[in-house]
């Protein structure tokens, strides 16, 4: 496939060869790989929030690997600090001169790992990195690789230690997706496929293996396939009702009374173009009212804030953007 002459069949079928590769390996999850893909095609960035163990460091270095991407994943910690993000100036005592040492920063698709567990300076130097897609270090500043997707996760419990990310900041995510639990049945195929791994030889012992060790390694397509298929998620169609439809619906949630803050037009931004990407994924090249109903509340339920009043009544912000009473 090349360049955005490749015929929008060719690209739905590449698409959906990653998401099957993907299903190789994870069980499930198949709505975070299209939320993934929707933000890799438009270069945005992902949130996730959910319980531990879901298997979402996986998920990203699955996919990285099918598209041939590279793969890095910080931990935030309460002692990180933006130079362990970024990089920094190391002094070389052979030369006595100062070399640059570039960060995890320097990659394709980065995993930061429970983002709210980081200081608010380190949290903003990988903020202004998501937003400006280079970083400074020292006097010289340096762009980030292309493409440049960060997937970030947060834990929903233990907020103790925490630092919740601010309204401007959760703006600057594309998609929050929020996981839950596999079903019964997907837990199931869950345990058959782990009780096959077996173990690996490693010198004179053996470990464990782990579904990480099942990964395949050679990629699906290349980075052209790739560049085609963001081409031609930005010439999906967009009629103008659909339009009116995305201004309709931010410009709401400024008016609704149970709440303190609305949605930015970064917001309608980010519809739009999910939206696109979505549609692609499903093989067409228009979007329809579904492509903005499935992604209404990933874009828009962590950029809007109740009133003092609402929140006294226990209401949540899901269920107002859903209009439940």
């Amino acid at each position: 496939m090349s360049s955005v002459h490749t015929p929008i069949s060719e690209t739905a079928e590449y698409l959906q060869a990653i998401r099957q590769r993907v299903g190789t390996i994870v069980v499930g999850q198949d709505v975070v790989v299209e939320r993934m893909l929707i933000a890799l095609l438009t270069s945005g960035h992902l949130l996730l929030e959910g319980m531990p163990g879901l298997a979402k460091t996986l998920l990203v270095n699955t996919l990285a690997r099918a598209m041939h991407l590279n793969f890095r994943r910080i931990q935030f910690t309460i002692d990180l600090l933006p130079s362990d993000i970024i990089g920094s100036e190391i002094l070389d005592e052979r030369t006595g001169s100062f070399r640059t040492h570039k960060g995890p920063a320097f990659t394709n698709l980065l995993l930061a790992d429970e983002i709210n567990r980081a200081a608010p300076k380190v949290q903003g130097a990988l903020l202004e990195a998501m937003q400006e897609r280079k970083v400074t270090i020292g006097a010289e500043s340096m762009p980030l690789p292309t493409p440049f997707l960060v997937i970030a996760t947060q834990n929903p419990i233990e907020q103790s230690g925490t630092f919740e990310l601010p309204e401007a900041q959760l703006d600057r995510f594309m998609l929050c997706h929020r996981l839950g639990y596999p079903t019964a049945l997907e837990e199931e195929e869950i345990l058959r496929r782990n009780l096959k791994l077996g173990v690996k030889r490693e010198g004179a012992g053996a470990v464990a293996r782990t579904e990480f060790d099942m990964i395949k390694e050679e990629a699906i397509g290349s980075e052209a396939d790739l560049i085609a298929a963001m081409e031609a998620a930005n010439h999906v169609h967009v009629s103008d009702v659909f339009l009116k439809h995305v201004v309709d619906v931010v410009e709401r949630t400024r008016k609704h009374p149970e709440l303190e803050l609305g949605c930015s037009p970064r917001a309608g931004i980010s519809l739009l173009k999910g939206s696109r990407a979505r549609a692609l994924l499903h093989g067409r090249d228009y979007v329809v009212p579904e492509d903005l109903f499935a992604l209404a509340e990933d874009v828009m339920l962590h950029r809007i804030r109740l009133t003092y009043e609402a929140l006294a009544e226990g209401k949540t912000a899901a269920a107002v953007l859903r209009g439940y009473p």
